[in-house]
């Protein structure tokens, strides 16, 4: 399987030929409104649309000389017409053109990262259903808990990517308003109706209230979600780094044969991916910040948020559909080792069976408080007993802590044999996971 990387398209969406386009879009949509309006006659609206274009060379040279790339972008527009181009950004204002056409490179954007994300859905679900019932140990700060499945651990990222899913195609549907409500958003120059249309033809939505720019709130919100989701890959990340922990060596990124670990240890096979999904996500949070800074603009508008958005915009995306698409070949690519696993449970001499015991004494007229003592007295013996380098597990499959509680005349008042010993069995552990499965992948 070769391993995706980002997609041209995404890096062609944030190109200078691309913002170009979405400009001449937008314009061109424009033309076309104030042809359906009365404004435009039928032969000057097909000129245009037939001829217009510009050169990026051309708009460089230009705009050595007017320092604002609009105007040198329409001059040279102009430049491909006749006299039918003193229709072109007729009534309009420089942001009327800026900020719709970004709506649309945004739009079109999400729509790639949503597909990313639905194909690193795609991946944790395979792997999900694969080891629904690969029984592994769950941690609490980092401390044996109880037992798990690494299918629900799964089915946690799972769920949690699915919600940033949902933020995503909220995001997009909040970014997908155009405005072209003139230099004060007023619309003294050009009607409702004239947005109406624009965005109509580009497929957006038109703002309902617009100064001289679209609200930053909107950009926000798109920065936000892309932060939230990559705080939610970070986590998965980070969780495969420490499974491939050499003490812990419960899962690991695929190592790919000629593949070098370190330059001065040939024995070496790092979790590089997974730390460079990790770095990634840093990035793609770092955004959100200015983004949100972006939001105040001084009074009807200012350009303080253009330079922002000319690093965030095509960095976050670009990197964004990066990340996805390297984590997503992780996941499936992913080893894992379900002896490992077992050998880990195993590791804390039947420790992770505490709490099953606990709860059979209260049954039994056993105060709560006498129950935690009897239990936690039995299982620091075990940690007493590991230190000293006993085996977790005898000959015979016992295991220390089932030793001592075996051994234990207060607990054996309450509880017999054999009503012990069912408190060792993995089953009663993984007896809902079909359960949660279904909550969360459907029946």
């Amino acid at each position: 399987m070769v391993e995706r990387y980002a997609r041209k398209e995404m890096s062609e969406k944030w190109s200078l030929q691309a913002k170009y386009d979405a400009w001449l879009k937008v314009e061109l949509a424009a033309v076309k409104a104030w042809n359906k309006l009365g404004l435009i006659s039928d032969c000057d609206k097909d000129k245009i649309l037939q001829n217009a274009s510009f050169r990026i060379e051309r708009i460089d040279e230009i705009e050595k000389t007017t320092k604002h790339d609009v105007i040198a972008f329409l001059t040279s527009v102009s430049e491909s017409l006749g006299q039918e181009s003193r229709f072109v950004h007729y009534g309009m204002t420089s942001s009327d053109c800026i900020d719709t056409a970004v709506a649309l490179q945004i739009k079109e954007s999400m729509e790639l990262i949503i597909e990313d994300v639905q194909n690193l859905k795609a991946a944790i679900k395979s792997q999900a259903m694969k080891h629904k019932m690969t029984l592994m140990v769950g941690r609490s700060h980092g401390i044996h808990g109880e037992p798990i499945t690494f299918g629900l651990v799964l089915a946690v990222w799972y769920d949690e990517i699915n919600r940033a899913l949902e933020l995503l195609q909220h995001a997009k549907s909040v970014i997908s308003y155009g405005k072209i409500s003139g230099a004060m958003g007023n619309f003294a120059h050009a009607p409702l109706e004239l947005e109406e249309l624009v965005c109509e033809y580009l497929g957006l939505k038109p703002a309902p209230a617009s100064n001289q720019v679209i609200q930053r709130d909107r950009y926000a919100q798109v920065m936000s979600a892309l932060a939230i989701l990559a705080s939610s890959c970070e986590k998965i990340a980070i969780a495969i780094r420490h499974y491939q922990r050499t003490e812990v060596y419960e899962a690991e990124e695929f190592f790919s044969p000629g593949q070098k670990g370190s330059s001065a240890m040939p024995h070496k096979r790092n979790p590089v991916l997974s730390e460079n999904v990790t770095g990634l996500c840093r990035m793609i949070r770092s955004f959100v910040i200015p983004a949100m800074e972006d939001v105040a603009l001084w009074h009807e508008r200012d350009i303080s948020h253009s330079s922002v958005e000319r690093f965030i915009l095509p960095d976050g995306f670009i990197t964004a559909d990066f990340m996805l698409n390297r984590l997503t070949s992780l996941i499936e690519k992913l080893l894992v080792y379900p002896e490992n696993m077992m050998r880990n449970l195993n590791l804390t001499g039947g420790l992770v069976f505490s709490q099953r015991v606990l709860l059979e004494l209260p049954k039994r007229g056993v105060s709560r408080e006498d129950a935690y003592k009897i239990v936690q007295r039995n299982a620091m013996k075990v940690w007493a007993d590991l230190q000293e380098g006993k085996k977790a597990i005898d000959e015979q499959g016992h295991s220390l802590f089932l030793q001592n509680l075996l051994a234990d005349t207060k607990l054996r008042e309450k509880l017999s044999e054999s009503e012990i010993k069912e408190c060792f069995d993995y089953r009663y552990y993984t007896k809902n996971v079909d359960a949660i499965f279904a909550r969360v992948f459907g029946k």
